[in-house]
């Protein structure tokens, strides 16, 4: 069975996860990307003869005339928040499963979200791409606000700002850097940062359980730590998928970002697609279940089974350690692979003895990626911290 995948950057969950789980499904993959090289150099040692066609991704006409040209498709399919749209229409187009449309642009489209859950009401003010960001000092500016792209993702450029002249000069940092870029200022929402995650096959919803998360000091909103929450409060959960039924999500994973304030769920924003930064790498080592084939075969017009068979028994923890300044990375710790008393951990550099990076306040400053699994929330704690403690990076100016 013939499998397209929509790529832009690649990245650990199509490297590890959806490319493994394709080939072990024994399906002919082949991926459509704006970067080949990129995904070239990537795949040189795992998948030196992976098919890589050249293709302006952002676009579904160009998609679906690379399809065309080539073999006929099985599915479509895309990991890449940016990419849900085009993929839903290139494999409507070819009469195959596919998410709908129109919840894939509500999702993405900040602005759009806010709008279809109007009975569950977030203030917020869009800046189209071509307004003054003066016109968004009205009264129904709610202050502080947190100011983001409408179509944004990874905390890229959302910050908090306390007043007019914030306001407007965070706008004019963003659209130096996103010309033309349209931005949502939107309440800012109290509350501690949890997510949902979820896998359907477009008739049954799987929960998978979530994750805690602690973010960076404000202004700024970067991910530094993770801990597996495997269950949430049922009053919760319940909140959480009604405003997910009304965005109209239900095909494959879905990755939901919410805060809890007074009994209330409120959402920050919905991700349609499998969870990052190896955190799904980490849920399908936890669960014990072939996560990454499973969300394939829902793209391929599979039903998931009643029961995925989880195990329910697991802790985890993920760590971020952040860089805290621009420079070359001059000193920097390996990979690793360690069990210690019963946790599994895993240690994965994001950069490289050599490379010189600006300070983004993004989850881009991440110098490497800490996750461990165990049975025992405080033991896996203990290993991760002391495993932590014994690293260090150099960063030189």
């Amino acid at each position: 069975m013939q499998m397209y995948v929509l790529a832009l950057n690649p990245t650990d969950s199509v490297t590890e996860g959806f490319l493994p789980a394709a080939r072990r499904l024994g399906l002919d993959v082949t991926l459509l990307t704006d970067r080949p090289e990129a995904h070239r150099d990537r795949y040189r040692d795992t998948y030196p003869d992976a098919e890589i066609l050249e293709c302006d991704v952002r676009d579904h006409h160009a998609v679906i005339t690379a399809v065309s040209a080539h073999r006929r498709p099985d599915a479509v399919f895309s990991n890449s928040d940016h990419l849900q749209t085009q993929t839903a229409l290139a494999a409507g187009y070819f009469g195959l499963p596919a998410k709908n449309w129109h919840a894939t642009l509500r999702t993405k489209d900040k602005a759009q979200m806010r709008r279809h859950l109007a009975a569950d009401p977030v203030r917020s003010v869009e800046l189209a791409a071509h307004q003054d960001p003066g016109e968004l000092l009205t009264p129904d500016l709610p202050l502080p606000c947190v100011l983001k792209p409408r179509e944004g993702v990874a905390s890229e450029d959302v910050v908090l700002v306390e007043n007019p002249r914030e306001l407007l000069e965070h706008c004019a940092r963003i659209r130096a850097r996103r010309p033309g870029a349209a931005l949502v200022a939107e309440e800012y929402l109290p509350g501690e940062l949890h997510t949902l995650e979820t896998l359907g096959d477009g008739e049954r919803l799987h929960v998978l359980g979530g994750f805690h998360t602690e973010l960076s000091p404000l202004p700024y909103f970067i991910e530094e730590r993770m801990a597996f929450v495997p269950a949430h409060p049922e009053p919760v959960v319940a909140q959480v998928l009604a405003q997910l039924d009304a965005l109209g999500v239900g095909l494959g994973a879905c990755h939901t970002e919410f805060v809890v304030h007074q009994e209330r769920v409120r959402l920050i924003e919905v991700n349609y697609r499998a969870i990052g930064d190896q955190c799904d790498l980490l849920l399908a080592e936890l669960l014990g279940i072939p996560l990454f084939e499973h969300i394939l075969r829902t793209h391929l017009g599979e039903p998931l089974p009643a029961d995925l068979n989880a195990r329910s028994d697991g802790a985890a923890r993920l760590v971020y350690p952040l860089a805290d300044r621009a420079g070359t990375l001059s000193a920097a710790p390996g990979p690793a692979d360690l069990t210690i008393d019963g946790v599994r951990l895993t240690y994965r550099p994001t950069r490289f003895t050599g490379e010189r990076h600006d300070l983004y306040h993004t989850n881009r400053d991440f110098l490497g990626i800490i996750r461990a699994t165990g049975t025992d929330q405080t033991s896996v704690d203990r290993v991760v911290e002391d495993f932590l403690a014994g690293l260090s990076w150099e960063i030189t100016p």
